[in-house]
């Protein structure tokens, strides 16, 4: 009985020095850059040390890679808590692009995503972690659309692929400031006409 507690002890503050490298990292790439960032500082702002980061991670890639799967799945859970089936194609959509919107609102999580994952881990990588981690929902949406007659003879990957640039580089509009509402009316009008409501 006394092994399983620290059996579970020594889990727990395993999981405790990773979340803390994790939040250290967040905050100095978000007010920084990834970069600018140096790992000791890292190391510093999460009290740990050097051994501990890399025990849990290969290096400062793999740390923003694990970040980077962090804040997409917040993301993805925004959304599914945010999104009906039951709806028509266009409320879907647009519960969906407000939900995204909103999750990526929080503050920094535009320049992970949009900016810094891209430039530290490729296109090609956040696109595999988008689709781990929720990305596939436009996909699904287009999918529900063309149940419904829209799309017919268009390939709906590529439309997908279009549709989630139009929503991340409103998303990173919005999170430097722009008029979200202003958004949010252009994107309705873009999915009205696409799905000719």
């Amino acid at each position: 009985m006394q092994e399983e507690k620290s059996r579970r002890t020594q889990a727990e503050r395993r999981a405790e020095t990773r979340s803390a490298l994790l939040d250290a990292a967040r905050r100095l790439i978000v007010d920084k850059g990834y970069a600018e960032t140096a790992t000791p500082e890292i190391v510093k702002q999460a009290a740990v040390t050097r051994g501990a980061l890399y025990h849990h991670f290969r290096d400062k890639a793999d740390l923003m890679r694990a970040l980077v799967h962090q804040e997409s799945r917040a993301v993805a859970a925004e959304i599914d808590a945010d999104t009906d089936t039951g709806q028509s194609p266009l409320d879907a959509f647009m519960a969906g692009a407000k939900a995204y919107f909103s999750a990526m609102s929080h503050p920094g999580r535009a320049r992970i995503l949009l900016l810094e994952g891209p430039a530290v881990l490729g296109v090609e990588e956040m696109a595999a972690i988008d689709r781990e981690t929720g990305g596939a929902t436009i996909l699904q949406g287009l999918q529900h659309a063309a149940d419904h007659g829209a799309f017919k003879d268009v390939p709906l990957e590529p439309l997908a692929d279009l549709l989630s640039s139009a929503f991340d580089r409103a998303a990173l509009a919005i999170a430097n400031g722009e008029d979200r509402e202003a958004y949010e009316k252009a994107t309705r009008r873009l999915l009205e006409g696409m799905l000719k409501v």
